[in-house]
């Protein structure tokens, strides 16, 4: 009997033909995650294990595949031969110090076996109840499931509880996004949701030094770091974004200064994205949340992107739900470190909430040599690699 970590995968089922695709990626990341772990690895039809392994490290090696998009769920396992009698022990042995009620659940991929699943999960009730007279039968409310996974290669994995993992598709399953990640709660979380879809991702952070801090861009680069749990090695450009904003304050509408920076943020992020070979953009926008985020703001920012896709997944979420989530992935705490980022500079008194399009062009033609001051924040920009 050996004791293992059995790994679940989801969507990949339904892949088909192109399943080898999704199955190469996953099998990546599980590597890349527990690549300094003493353990061995199997990936085998329809299931994966974790063997060989101290009791010390079992934590960790745990806490990280959860971290792992593609993962469904796992199990702390009990490998015994497809055997009956093996399974029945490590069955009662698994059960004795349980209380209340109890049900058990039998899997039967390998069809060699020659007991049917209704009758394997009947004869290993009883053996329970006569190994632990503190239990008793409950199908729908137990208190206790014993789970047993009868497998094509002669193997019986016995198992208690499911852990749950992360879920969604392999990183890199869906190509490559850029992520406008300004320091917030909302830009990691949408990263978060992003590469839980599959994307891999860049991140592009704008600052205003001096009027913004170096804790500021220490600040982005530390989301960063913790998105990277996830979402996998990075890179995070830092553009330099004082000019342009000192531009607006000087030659704009005051109450248009927010939707004009946004507008040269999207045309800039587009640039950064087509230079790096990023498909779409991505930023943590929710409908409303703030005058830069109403229906009409955004329709007037997407006009300044021409030819990539721009995916808001927090669109329509509330802030108590993006909060949430950036508590799960861990990056709340540096979120609301209050260190200002080039967003709250030059702030108006009353920024519009329904910008025209026409108005927005006439006051980003106000602005002398607009495009040359795109070309030196484009040109000046640091890229930092977070891996």
């Amino acid at each position: 009997m050996d004791k293992v970590i059995l790994i679940r995968f989801g969507e990949l089922f339904l892949k088909g033909k192109n399943k080898q695709f999704f199955e190469n990626l996953l099998i990546r990341s599980i590597k890349e995650k527990l690549a300094d772990l003493p353990c061995s690895l199997h990936f085998g039809r329809g299931r994966y294990t974790v063997s060989d392994y101290a009791e010390e490290i079992e934590k960790t090696v745990v806490s990280r595949l959860q971290t792992v998009f593609g993962l469904q769920s796992l199990s702390i396992a009990f490998r015994v031969a497809a055997d009956f009698e093996a399974i029945a022990d490590t069955a009662v042995a698994l059960a004795a110090d349980k209380r209340g009620g109890f049900r058990v659940n039998v899997h039967r991929a390998g069809k060699s076996f020659p007991m049917p699943s209704p009758a394997v999960a009947a004869e290993l009730g009883a053996r329970i109840l006569d190994g632990n007279t503190q239990l008793h039968v409950d199908l729908h409310t137990p208190d206790f499931t014993v789970n047993v996974d009868i497998r094509e290669d002669g193997n019986a994995y016995v198992y208690a509880d499911k852990i749950d993992c992360a879920g969604g598709m392999p990183v890199g399953s869906a190509g490559k996004g850029l992520l406008l990640l300004s320091g917030g709660i909302d830009s990691p979380v949408a990263g978060y949701m992003m590469a839980k879809r599959g994307l891999t991702l860049d991140a592009l952070h704008f600052h205003s030094y001096p009027y913004t801090s170096e804790q500021a861009k220490d600040k982005v680069l530390e989301l960063a770091a913790r998105l990277r749990v996830y979402a996998g090695s990075m890179s995070v450009v830092c553009a330099s974004f004082t000019a342009v904003q000192e531009a607006i304050h000087q030659y704009c509408d005051p109450n248009y200064m927010i939707t004009v920076m946004r507008c040269f943020m999207m045309r800039l992020a587009e640039r950064f994205a087509l230079s790096r070979q990023c498909g779409c953009i991505v930023n943590g926008e929710s409908l409303g949340q703030v005058a830069s985020q109403t229906l009409e703001s955004i329709t007037v920012t997407n006009h300044s992107v021409e030819s990539l896709p721009v995916f808001r997944p927090c669109i329509g979420m509330d802030k108590q739900e993006i909060i949430d989530i950036s508590r799960k992935i861990d990056t709340y705490e540096t979120s609301i470190q209050p260190f200002e980022d080039c967003c709250t500079v030059f702030l108006p008194d009353k920024p519009v909430t329904r910008p025209s399009l026409e108005h927005v062009r006439k006051e980003i033609a106000k602005i002398p040599d607009a495009e040359g001051l795109l070309d030196t924040v484009f040109a000046t920009a640091e890229v930092i690699r977070i891996s």
